[in-house]
């Protein structure tokens, strides 16, 4: 079975082969990055218009990177939702359209689904089941995977996600757009004893996840720094930062993997890049005898070879593709609506 995945939730064009049997055969990217950075976020309308450009010459590279022929493909998946309404537009539409000229079904597929399930795209996959850390850009969940389509919700961020305060933060410490990965990096030359920030609800009894208060901390230190916002004051307080938000997300995924039982960790999503966070967890792995997961590097922020591999597996699981040719798309969809458990 091969299918076609499209992805253009928010500011990445993203274009991909997945092949039931052979696996990724291509993909390509484009990130609107540096158009967005000098608005200081991303402008939707802006976003629309690249992916209108974008989606055909990315499609012929991944056509031509693949050695496919348009003709060949199954069925066509595409990211129905959450993002920004009409990036998900532009990527709906092109995908109905095109799988109706082909005679084809397309399969629409949910985004945080697609995070969730891309370390499957890696050489030594997890299996189900599993404990998953999607930490992906306004998300922060805590998820018990049984299989595809059976989640169970652990716990979640009740505010402000790991990704957003990495991004508020960075922006505070004057840091250009995107500043989370550029925080991160600030950080390997900060002191970690410096500061200290609070573990927003680090003994709260649950799972649950609360940012915003971490946010206002950073705040509060800067303006008590004034207007000397010095290269090493920034390193600084990006490493207080990221020691307590690295510090809340490990102890709650143990927290999860103990209560759960699992023995598998699985971390997805833009903030599963940062190299404190994966460190942190492999030490911990290694300590209480569990293994962890993360996706490749390129397929950590959104990207086409995990929508087109979601789709691949939903329909392996008995998920019906659709007829093409008919469309919606949610901007706003709970991740639980897709578990067949809460069904």
């Amino acid at each position: 079975m091969l299918v076609l995945g499209i992805e253009s939730s928010c500011d990445e064009t993203g274009i991909a082969l997945y092949d039931s049997e052979a696996g990724l055969l291509s993909h390509a990217l484009h990130s609107q990055v540096a158009m967005h950075a000098e608005y200081g976020g991303v402008v939707p309308e802006l976003a629309s218009r690249d992916h209108i450009r974008r989606v055909v010459p990315l499609l012929r590279e991944a056509l031509v990177r693949s050695g496919r022929q348009l003709a060949e493909v199954d069925a066509v998946a595409y990211t129905r939702g959450p993002g920004l309404s009409g990036a998900l537009l532009v990527g709906c539409a092109f995908a109905e359209a095109l799988a109706l000229s082909i005679g084809k079904p397309t399969i629409p597929v949910h985004h945080l689904e697609g995070h969730l399930l891309s370390p499957l795209l890696s050489s030594t996959p997890p299996s189900f089941p599993f404990v998953a850390l999607l930490v992906s850009g306004g998300h922060t969940q805590l998820m018990r995977v049984t299989g595809v389509g059976e989640y169970e919700l652990l716990g979640e961020t009740l505010d402000d996600a790991a990704g957003e305060a990495f991004d508020k933060s960075a922006k505070m410490l004057g840091l250009p757009y995107p500043g989370g990965a550029l925080l991160s990096k600030l950080a390997e030359q900060g002191d970690p004893e410096k500061y200290s920030l609070p573990r927003p609800m680090l003994h709260s009894g649950d799972l649950s996840f609360s940012f915003s208060g971490l946010k206002t901390a950073v705040l509060t230190l800067v303006r008590e720094q004034g207007e000397s916002l010095t290269e090493s004051f920034k390193a600084d307080a990006a490493r207080a930062f990221q020691e307590a938000i690295v510090e809340v997300l490990v102890k709650k995924s143990l927290k999860a993997m103990k209560q759960t039982g699992l023995k598998q960790l699985v971390v997805a999503g833009g903030v599963g890049a940062n190299k404190q966070l994966r460190a942190t967890l492999d030490r911990e792995a290694k300590r209480k005898q569990f293994r962890v997961y993360y996706p490749e590097l390129e397929f950590c922020t959104d990207n086409g070879a995990m929508i087109a591999l979601a789709g691949c597996l939903r329909l392996q699981s008995g998920t019906p593709a659709k007829e093409a040719g008919s469309f919606a798309v949610q901007p706003r969809w709970p991740l639980m609506e897709m578990s067949a458990t809460a069904q």
